[in-house]
């Protein structure tokens, strides 16, 4: 236990990377709970059509913050090595991918959107042709936003990792704020504006967006490290070639991990749209929750990542195990208060008792989680700061679809057996994951140091 306390300085210094990011987080996911409420008081179809259409613009998101991870392993250790051109080089490789990526999406959303929502609905056609209206009248303008969201992500991710958390921080919470006004506004139609609905929700997502990407351009042009890096010079072959091979496993970790979330949740969509209510509920104030767990995650991958950059191998480990540990007690006791407030948010929500009734068993489920997914995430960004990308590949989203989606399918197809029962096994797949985690961790085998020899 001695070893894992340490100094007041260390938890000083990795308080003042959490910090922002937890409150840069927890706006984020605010924002994502109000719009999910306020939509919620539009009824069950309207909620369960920006859900889903939500879940795969969640694919979207969760590749462009994959290609953001592997140039951010370098950039970290650039960083800590104090290599400004490295930095600007990752910087570059980050916003060419992600516009790429987010070109793609755009073409693939406004072509497929339709077929893809559609996957989600089981239900009597009519409430199913309803529920597809509002989603794909969410979708066509949520796409407006992709390219203010890639471009955001470029800059704060870099701005985090060269030793800026703040300004992310503010950005957020500015948009937060401009997304509920807006929202508040155009989805009831207060103050003579007309009640827009789930259009007025996405209208709203999409000028806070751009609100967010122009505050962190600002901040990226007066950063030391990141003021030169939007001229898009050639970056060097080598720095490429490496940054391409480790950040390919974790991108398509990414894409495969987010695929297999938006499977499973296709999984419990076939026990009807009371499901579908339900675990989106459940969804949103989880991820509310885990916004300690993400941050801390990313505390890990910056800290540990600078840490390895400068060759101070045995601190980094020391310094990874203490952060595993904070993570585990601080996510105890947020499950500890999410299962007791779990009877109470569901009832804010204008949707049926049946709805509300399960959301509650969900979110005290989803609870109990909470310290085992905060060891498989601290495992994970471990990994990925050590530059073990196709470990980290196997580790994540390998395990996720062929364990965790794989129970899922079966369960949903095979059984007959009532969506709380299936959500509580397939939650239960994921314990083994931890407990692998936590001995890849214990065992050091993620340390390394990438960037000497670029």
């Amino acid at each position: 236990m001695k070893k894992l306390i340490g100094s007041k300085g260390f938890y000083k210094m990795v308080l003042a990377i959490c910090i922002p990011i937890v409150i840069q987080n927890g706006f984020t996911n605010l924002a994502s709970l109000l719009d999910n409420i306020m939509i919620g008081q539009l009824g069950t179809l309207s909620m369960s059509g920006v859900s889903i259409t939500n879940q795969l613009l969640q694919v979207f998101n969760v590749t462009i913050f994959g290609a953001m991870s592997g140039p951010g392993i370098f950039m970290a250790q650039f960083y800590g090595k104090k290599n400004k051109e490295g930095v600007e080089n990752c910087f570059r490789i980050k916003l060419i991918i992600g516009i790429i990526i987010a070109l793609l999406a755009i073409f693939l959303f406004y072509t497929f959107g339709q077929q893809l929502i559609s996957l989600y609905l089981n239900d009597n056609p009519q409430d199913s042709l309803k529920t597809l209206n509002y989603g794909m009248d969410y979708l066509k303008i949520m796409l407006i936003g992709l390219i203010p969201f890639v471009i955001t992500q470029v800059y704060s991710s870099s701005l985090r990792e060269t030793g800026n958390t703040v300004l992310p921080m503010i950005a957020s919470v500015v948009a937060v704020i401009v997304n509920f006004c807006i929202n508040y506004i155009l989805i009831f139609g207060h103050f003579g504006f007309p009640q827009l609905g789930v259009s007025g929700a996405a209208i709203g997502t999409v000028v806070s967006r751009v609100i967010e990407m122009s505050i962190n351009i600002i901040g990226g042009s007066r950063n030391l490290y990141l003021k030169d890096a939007i001229k898009m010079k050639k970056v060097p072959f080598d720095t490429t070639k490496e940054m391409l091979k480790r950040g390919l496993p974790l991108l398509c970790n990414e894409i495969l991990w987010s695929i297999s979330i938006a499977l499973i949740s296709q999984s419990y969509s076939t026990r009807g749209l009371v499901a579908v209510a339900a675990i989106n509920i459940t969804t949103t104030v989880t991820n509310f929750f885990m916004i300690v767990c993400y941050a801390m995650g990313n505390s890990i991958s910056i800290v540990v990542g600078q840490q390895l950059g400068a060759g101070e191998i045995e601190r980094a480990k020391d310094y990874d195990l203490k952060m595993v540990f904070m993570n585990f007690i601080m996510c105890f006791t947020l499950a500890v208060v999410l299962f007791n407030v779990s009877i109470y948010i569901p009832q804010i929500y204008n949707t049926s008792v049946e709805v509300k009734n399960l959301a509650t068993s969900l979110l005290k489920v989803a609870a109990c989680m909470l310290p085992v997914i905060s060891v498989y995430y601290s495992s994970y960004f471990t990994m990925r700061a050590g530059g073990k990308t196709f470990l980290t590949f196997l580790f994540d989203s390998g395990y996720t679809f062929v364990f965790t989606f794989m129970a899922a399918l079966l369960l949903t197809r095979l059984t007959s057996l009532p969506i709380l029962i299936i959500y509580i096994l397939v939650q239960c797949v994921d314990i083994p994951k931890a407990t692998l985690g936590l001995i890849l961790v214990r065992k050091g085998i993620w340390v390394h140091n990438i960037v000497n020899d670029l």
